[in-house]
């Protein structure tokens, strides 16, 4: 009898020593070196071992000489070739398939005499060992060819150019898919028999489980499906049938944590493994294990808690009703900090929702508890739309549209479900906005209240049947309220029925008959919900046009189909709300732009041809000005994509031409309208109807509808050139023929003086020259000018006065002024005031003298006129005024920004674009009433706050602003915010703008902005953090001024352990500036310097005859090129003709002081090179010699005096 087999840690264990284990075991004693054989001896070879295999007993494998031949196989089998790889593992793969059925029969044959005279105990430790070994080597050549083939992918990448590689040209995906399910089969089968009634070897699962989970972490061999339903039935079978679900569920886990790709594999596992035995105890050892996890192990490892969230929801849709009774572990990491894991948990609340309670078996009493635990698991759901992560509300969101689908919502919390989506509108958070958008168009395709949503139809049909149970109502005492949970509980199972009957009543306004007072009950309940979800969507028309203007594109695109739903059910306010998209396609994305058009194609296109005609011409008829703008755009692009029709294009030709009975000339106008629209891209769409154009547009129906003329000018001009010429042709009586021949003959006269002209100045072309030139000369050409401008101003006022003659312009003007100042006769006629106050401000503008008589009456009735028109014309006409005559403007400056604080919203935005229209153009000056256009930032028009802070912005962009403006305008705006945090985190967001500024105004801009917070001890070490940030531009004394101001502003306040911080501050901040300061000063003097160089290279020293005089003046020269020379120093006033000759104006010349011989000071000037000088500055920077002691040494004097002043100036100014 063969010793028994042990199972090793691996392959190669079996060559060691069994370090004197006193139980022998069965191991290789002579294996062979397969690597070394020659390939005819190893085919030989191969074929021997498979021969025995096959032709000898199953237990022949129990032998030394085959169990070390097979041994030796299996170590080197990645190096056999194809042939023999598949040779021997059939051949061991059907050894194994035969032995599993001799387990049965030997069971069977334990209750009888062995016949062949073999004791019972022997055969059953034969079949033992040789199930282990089978199972051993199967499993190692399993493992070792996948090693092989993963090593190898890499190879084959890198020889892309070969086709295949031949070494694994033979099939061992079905081999491998083979050999796992044996081994499944193998578990499945009772093993009591050969184990004992213990179960299987500890080793012998051991192994089989961790060669299972190795061969999980493969995505590649998860991916062939029949392997990876072996290893599914390998894992339950081992935790299962063979209880070994701790080990096994520890090992789960670890691949749940570390491979996301086996999460779906698991689960699935884990289901069929409760399916297969009955046993779910797997699956909740995971739901425990997972529940008693400390949450905060799930932040510290995200894609861990990603993974296992994700099981959680495969598992909860396979097992939703073990799940559900095992929901109490997993419920407190709901207070977790991982949101992956409550997203996870809001999915499987969500799947048990919908799957774990559709069942009705049971009696009452577990029907009820069914009910109220889902009723639980649907609040826990509602109070997580609140929670504050943004990804779990979307989550959330999304499962209610989940559930939706599943039609798993009763009636009795739809509008609950409703409301929240509604509110989670507002939600900061764009992901949240889209789920909620999402869920509104679930809920409205998946509502059980009907196909028509018409409040007033609800209203009218509830109302006629609160009547009829009134009438069917038995006494008070014995009436039963029926609420909405009631209701949701009742009928739950009858939502179709309750939908049939509200169909029925919505679409035929007649009462049903129903007899049943429970039914009518149930009806009446629907239809109070169906009104509430009807109002509900209704009021979110507001909201909805908001998000169309939203920045996020998937708001827009969302709130457009949520649009095109509320239409299609009918809801009220979304046809007006639809319109409101139009503008949209001139959006710069283009998903807006795609969402817009198709939207478009799908509410006014696709139908049949009258239809769309009728649609697309009562929208042009309502539009705007701006939204027939984008619905040209629109026309335009589907007539060049074929989108429009030419059925539908006959179509507008029949309603423009009356062609259809009851057309009315303003539907026959929009027809046009569209027309012209689709004629933009296709011109020839107007050429075949270019005389129903004439009729109709300037016929009898123009008299109706003045606007049909004014398209049909439209039209016109929308012809293509040939159309053009053709009806120019054909018509005489056009007003468009007149207009071009008035335009042909105005053009003709301008030519013919353009060629007299020519002549004329091509004649006196030198003249005019020399006149010219002469002019220049003298200064006469400011003369012509001013005598230019005189003219045009006498122009001007005698278009509105003269003291001789008067136009007849000139006469309205008395009258404007004696009508607008009567302000009680025009407070009783509004129209005729606007009209009277609109004419004279259109009169002031032409002259100063006249509009400066009437500014007083302007502003008074600019500021209380009870219009509102008024008010606005009067504050526009200020703007024009200001532009006109600024100066006259100037003192009334306070009153145009008092507009600021008008009453009515359409006079503030006017005041508001005047306002920023003059400021930063320059035209008015900010003075101190900039505070009146900040207080508009909060304006309750949202439109008014948003111009204000484009104003805010540009001006700030301005690079001409000036220093006192931008302090008012940011003490104004920092004096406003009060809470500390906003302050800290102003503190970090002006340090980090120094890092990426390097203009000094800037610097100055920003350190003057901190020295206006308010800092606290947290704000201030944020300041002391970012030293770092604003360390290079210490160097600016303004700078380290604001700098200074912030210190001591906290010195004030500070505590006394913080002081001591402030000054190890205040002094690295002197310190760092001092060095800063030294810096730049060595900068400048090597500069200088340079520049000293540069100007002294090319000059000659003119020396004197005599020795001393020769030494005296080079040594003066040498005192003046000097390096270490500073403008500062003692040495700089010892040669003020640097100062004069070199520093300051850069001149090509110096002069050097001398001492005679008698002792007397002159000036000695060295001869240069005079290009670019004038030889008169030359001359003039020159001393004769000879001169007396004070004359040259004043006139250097003065000249250093005058240049050091010059620079001293410049350095203040800068």
């Amino acid at each position: 009898m063969a010793p028994p087999f042990v199972f090793p840690s691996s392959l190669r264990d079996l060559e060691r020593d069994s370090d004197g284990d006193d139980e022998p075991s069965l191991r290789p004693q002579n294996p062979v070196a397969v690597r070394a054989l020659r390939a005819a001896d190893l085919e030989e070879f191969v074929k021997g071992t498979s021969f025995d295999l096959s032709d000898k007993e199953l237990f022949c494998i129990e032998e030394q000489d085959v169990f070390d031949r097979i041994y030796s196989l299996v170590r080197d089998f990645t190096c056999l070739p194809p042939a023999l790889k598949f040779n021997l593992v059939e051949t061991l793969r059907s050894n194994l398939s035969v032995l599993l059925p001799n387990i049965d029969s030997l069971s069977r044959a334990s209750m009888s005499s062995p016949s062949d005279g073999v004791p019972i105990a022997d055969r059953i430790a034969s079949h033992r060992n040789a199930l282990k070994i089978y199972s051993f080597f199967l499993l190692s050549v399993v493992v070792a060819e996948e090693s092989a083939a993963d090593s190898c992918n890499g190879s084959k990448v890198a020889a892309h150019g070969r086709k295949k590689n031949p070494v694994y040209s033979w099939n061992w995906e079905a081999q491998r898919g083979r050999i796992i399910n044996l081994i499944a089969n193998s578990l499945e089968v009772d093993l009591s028999l050969l184990f004992g009634p213990g179960g299987a070897d500890e080793q012998y699962l051991s192994f089989i489980s961790k060669c299972t989970f190795v061969l999980f972490e493969n995505q590649n061999m998860l991916k062939d499906e029949e392997t990876r339903n072996g290893l599914c039935r390998v894992i339950g079978s081992i935790a299962t049938k063979h209880q070994r679900i701790s080990q096994t569920s520890a090992s789960i886990l670890y691949l749940i944590h570390k491979f996301d790709f086996t999460v779906m594999n698991l689960a699935e596992a884990v289901a069929a493994a409760e399916k297969r035995f009955g046993d779910g105890s797997l699956a909740i050892s995971l739901i425990r294990e997972i529940g008693r996890t400390d949450p905060k192990d799930y932040v510290r490892d995200s894609a861990g808690a990603d993974n296992v969230g994700r099981f959680l929801v495969e598992l909860a849709d396979r097992l939703p009703k073990l799940m559900s009774t095992n929901l109490g572990v997993l419920i407190p990491h709901f207070g977790g900090e991982s949101y992956k894991i409550r997203n996870s948990l809001v999915g499987v609340l969500g799947k048990l929702a919908a799957k774990a309670f559709k069942d009705v078996e049971g009696d009452s009493d577990a029907h009820s508890l069914r009910l109220r635990s889902k009723q639980a698991m649907l609040e826990i759901l509602i109070e997580r739309c609140r929670d504050v992560s943004a990804y779990t509300r979307s989550r959330v969101l999304q499962v209610w549209a989940e559930l939706c689908e599943e039609n798993a919502i009763s009636i009795g919390l739809w509008n609950e479900v409703a409301a929240v989506a509604s509110g989670r509108l507002e939600d900061k958070s764009a992901i949240v906005r889209k789920s909620a958008l999402q869920l509104l168009i679930t809920m409205l395709q998946h509502n059980p209240f009907g196909p028509q949503l018409r409040t007033a139809t609800f209203e009218a049909t509830l109302e006629k049947y609160k009547e009829k149970l009134q009438g069917m109502e038995s006494p008070p005492e014995n009436d039963e309220l029926v609420n909405d949970s009631s209701l949701g509980e009742v009928i739950e199972g009858q939502d179709e029925s309750v939908t049939d009957s509200c169909l029925s009543s919505s679409q035929d306004p007649t009462i049903v008959d129903i007899t049943n007072l429970e039914q009518i009950r149930a009806l009446v309940a629907s239809l109070e919900a169906g009104l509430r979800f009807s109002t509900c969507i209704t009021s979110l028309m507001p909201t909805l046009v908001q998000l169309l203007a939203s920045s996020s594109a998937s708001d827009v695109e969302n709130t457009i189909l949520l649009l095109m739903r509320c239409r299609q059910f009918q809801i009220e306010g979304s046809e007006a709300a639809l319109r409101k998209m139009l503008p949209l396609v001139f959006s710069q994305d283009k998903s807006i732009y795609e969402a817009v058009e198709s939207a478009f194609i799908t509410i006014y296109t696709r139908k049949n041809p009258m239809e769309t005609a009728k649609s697309l011409l009562s929208l042009a008829i309502d539009c705007s000005i701006g939204d027939l703008a984008a619905l040209e755009s629109l026309v335009s692009s589907l007539v060049s994509k074929g989108e429009i029709s030419s059925a539908t294009v006959t179509a507008l030709w029949d309603y423009f031409c009356f062609h259809i009975n009851g057309v009315r000339p303003v539907q026959s106008r929009g027809a046009l309208s569209i027309l012209c629209m689709a004629a933009k891209s296709s011109p020839s769409i107007l050429s075949t109807h270019l005389q129903d154009i004439v009729d109709i547009g300037f016929g009898r129906w123009a008299k109706e509808e003045p606007l049909l003329a004014r398209t049909a000018c439209l039209a016109l001009q929308r012809l293509s050139k040939e159309d053009k010429v053709k009806l120019i042709n054909t018509s005489s009586r056009l007003v468009y023929i007149e207009t071009s021949v008035k335009k042909i003959q105005k053009q003709k006269r301008k030519n013919d003086r353009s060629e007299l002209t020519a002549v004329d100045l091509q004649a006196d072309t030198s003249k005019n020259s020399e006149a010219q030139g002469i002019n220049a000369e003298l200064g006469l050409g400011a003369t012509v000018d001013i005598a230019i401008e005189s003219l045009a101003e006498k122009a001007e006022r005698e278009i509105v006065s003269s003291s001789s003659k008067k136009n007849l312009i000139g006469y309205c003007g008395p009258f404007l002024t004696k009508l607008c100042r009567n302000l009680t006769l025009l407070q009783k006629f509004p129209e005729l005031q606007a009209s009277a106050m609109l004419a004279l401000c259109k009169l002031m503008i032409i002259d100063a003298e006249f509009c400066e008589s009437n500014l007083q009456i302007l502003f008074t009735v600019a500021e209380s006129a009870p219009s509102e028109i008024v008010r606005s014309n009067c504050t526009i006409a200020l703007g024009d005024l200001a532009v006109r005559f600024p100066n006259l403007l100037e003192p009334w400056t306070e009153y145009i920004y008092a507009r600021l604080r008008d009453p009515s919203a359409p006079v503030r935005k006017n005041a508001v674009l005047v306002i920023s229209h003059l400021i930063l153009n320059d035209m008015m000056k900010v003075k101190g009433y900039i505070n009146e256009m900040t207080v508009r930032i909060e304006d309750e028009d949202e439109r008014i706050s948003s111009l204000a802070k484009l104003f805010f912005h540009e001006l700030l962009c301005n690079q001409h602003l000036k220093d006192e403006t931008f302090y008012n305008i940011m003490q104004f705006l920092i004096s406003s915010i009060k809470k500390d945090k906003q302050m800290e985190a102003l503190v970090d967001k002006l340090c980090n703008r120094f890092a990426g500024v390097n203009d000094v105004r800037q610097w100055e801009y920003i350190s003057y902005c901190l020295s206006q917070l308010t800092f606290t001890e947290k704000g201030l070490k944020k300041l002391v953090d970012n030293f770092k940030m604003f360390e290079h531009a210490l160097s600016e004394d303004s700078v380290m001024n604001h700098f200074r101001s912030v210190i001591a502003k906290c010195k004030k306040f500070a505590k006394p352990d913080l002081k001591a911080c402030i000054e190890e501050f205040d002094e690295k901040l002197a310190k760092v500036h001092e060095e800063k300061k030294e810096q730049e000063a060595t900068t400048r003097n090597a500069e200088a310097h340079k520049q000293r160089i540069g100007s002294l290279d090319g000059l000659l020293v003119t020396k004197k005859t005599g020795k001393d005089n020769g030494q005296s003046a080079e040594e003066e020269t040498s005192e003046v090129i000097d390096p270490s020379t500073d403008r500062n120093s003692e040495d700089k006033e010892k040669m003020p003709e640097c100062s004069d000759s070199i520093c300051p104006e850069k001149s090509y010349t110096s002069s050097t002081f001398t001492e005679s011989d008698d002792d007397s000071t002159e000036v000695q000037s060295v001869r240069t090179s005079r290009k670019g000088v004038p030889r008169s500055r030359i001359n003039k920077m020159r001393e004769p010699e000879g001169l007396e002691d004070s004359a040259p040494i004043g006139r250097a004097s003065r000249r250093s005096i005058s240049g050091f002043l010059v620079r001293k100036y410049f350095v203040d100014y800068t």
